[in-house]
């Protein structure tokens, strides 16, 4: 970003319990040799972020400011609290952290569209379903909104503030920026995506032994 573009942090929620990958760590699983988390805060850096916060456990490996919603496992509702204290950019990339394909470009488009809109971006995914944990928000209403909000969804908290939706196409490969890796087959596809464009084999052949327990 140059010095007139609208100043941008990222929150990535980092802290889930994979319920639908067998539990463990999802964010640590690797895509084309990268983990999931890495992706992310690779691609909010490339958007530009000024300071990218990482709720959920100590990532010490990464170039992020990393905390933990209180109490740990609260959902991302709590996490979201967690990050919004960390933030001082008026604008703010709010992610989850299991998106292989989402790129600094995605981001800037989200953010572009949120400022036309005013308050907010959202990306939707090819069947024009909203992405709530990919968007860019004007930091201020998101605090005003999350600051006497009882429920639990993300829909719930970000619906009401009228965001634009935002399609944006598959790559050149057909990899979606919306694809988030929540089951066994989302990160065998992603693994296949990546070892098709790298013409070597997945190395680990799906999840291993470890990424099931």
């Amino acid at each position: 970003m140059n010095a007139s573009d609208p100043q941008l942090d990222a929150i990535v929620l980092a802290g889930g319990t994979a319920s639908r990958l067998g539990g463990g760590d999802k964010p640590a699983l690797e895509v084309g040799g990268h983990s999931l988390l890495a992706r992310v805060v690779l691609a909010a850096r490339e958007a530009g972020a000024g300071r990218v916060v990482v709720v959920g456990p100590p990532r010490p490996e990464l170039d992020a400011l990393v905390v933990r919603e209180e109490p740990q496992g609260a959902g991302p509702v709590a996490a979201l609290r967690a990050g919004l204290g960390e933030v001082s950019a008026p604008w703010v990339a709010v992610l989850a952290a299991d998106l292989p394909f989402l790129k600094g470009e995605h981001l800037a488009a989200l953010l572009a569209a949120g400022c036309d809109a005013g308050t907010g971006a959202v990306l939707a995914d090819d069947g024009g379903q909203a992405q709530w944990l990919v968007g860019c928000w004007r930091t201020e209403r998101v605090r005003g909104a999350i600051g006497g909000y009882r429920g639990g969804s993300m829909r719930g908290l970000f619906g009401p503030l009228g965001p634009v939706m935002v399609r944006l196409p598959p790559d050149e490969r057909g990899r979606p920026p919306w694809l988030d890796c929540d089951t066994p087959e989302d990160l065998r596809q992603a693994r296949a995506w990546c070892s098709r464009e790298t013409g070597a084999p997945d190395p680990v052949g799906g999840m291993s032994g470890d990424e099931r327990a």
